[in-house]
């Protein structure tokens, strides 16, 4: 099978400062994978890359068999940014954010047709947030910001989408209600790389994990990726890992240290000391 996005011995940075050198890595059509990686690390850099919003210092990238010229975007490639780099106070509708991924097909932007408003509530339909179709952005939940920028994504029916941390701020429900979104348009076609740190949630929904630093570390199935050693190279601490049946629990050295101490101590000093008077 023949990669749908391939990069190319990759170089990026932002003035004179190197973000990463030398990034090899390729994503195959109908794959889920996760770009795993402390804040920092480059990995909004690389999907900007990929998407043409930065320009690479060297290196090439490919989208299915074609190299993209530097800054162009690739075709069929849909995006959801960080939710810190959403203006959320902005006046618009769920509907309207929607609509705005049309915007190159639509002959009277900024005045959308009727056909462009029937698919921006299709889509809404598809993630499971029809109803709010005419709420602000700024009303809704953070799953429901999420999924309305998710829908955003799918307008032009890409065959890829990236996501940029989109499970970052948001509580563990929203988390696993997304990644389970995600998962289920993975089974209809759709290929998905998405950035994140969280990696008990990596290792629970992701198939395919590729661990990054300034530059791709490995890559492979949580289970065979997700070892101390490898997670120490990634995230620069001791991190412990657990396996339970076919479940992967992450915890930093720090953490296991703790609950082995507080597990040693006498059950009087499990409580809580009162307050003085």
């Amino acid at each position: 099978m023949k990669p749908i996005l391939e990069v190319k011995n990759l170089a990026c940075g932002y003035q004179t400062q190197p973000i990463f050198t030398q990034v090899d890595l390729a994503l195959y059509p109908g794959q889920l994978s996760g770009l795993v990686g402390p804040s920092g690390s480059g990995k909004s850099t690389l999907i900007r890359a990929i998407l043409g919003l930065v320009d690479p210092w060297a290196g090439e990238i490919w989208f299915r068999g074609k190299r993209l010229r530097p800054g162009a975007p690739p075709p069929k490639v849909g995006y959801v940014p960080q939710v810190e780099t959403v203006d959320w106070s902005f006046p618009v509708t769920a509907e309207e954010v929607v609509m705005m991924g049309r915007y190159q097909q639509q002959k009277l932007w900024p005045w959308p047709s009727r056909r462009d408003r029937a698919i921006a509530r299709e889509l809404l339909s598809r993630v499971g947030i029809e109803h709010v179709a005419h709420q602000p952005i700024g009303e809704l939940s953070g799953g429901q910001q999420q999924r309305v920028f998710l829908a955003r994504a799918l307008v032009g029916e890409p065959e890829l989408v990236l996501l940029d941390e989109p499970t970052s701020s948001s509580d563990l429900h929203v988390q696993h209600e997304l990644l389970h979104l995600l998962a289920d348009l993975n089974q209809q076609g759709l290929t998905i790389l998405l950035s994140t740190h969280d990696l008990n949630s990596v290792a629970t929904h992701l198939p395919w994990v590729m661990c990054f630093n300034h530059g791709l570390i490995c890559q492979g199935q949580p289970i065979d990726v997700f070892t101390s050693h490898t997670l120490e190279r990634t995230f620069g601490g001791e991190m412990v890992v657990f396996h339970q049946a076919d479940r992967i629990l992450i915890a930093s050295g720090l953490t296991s240290l703790r609950h082995q101490l507080k597990r040693n101590l006498p059950p009087e000093l499990h409580q809580p000391r009162s307050k003085s008077l």
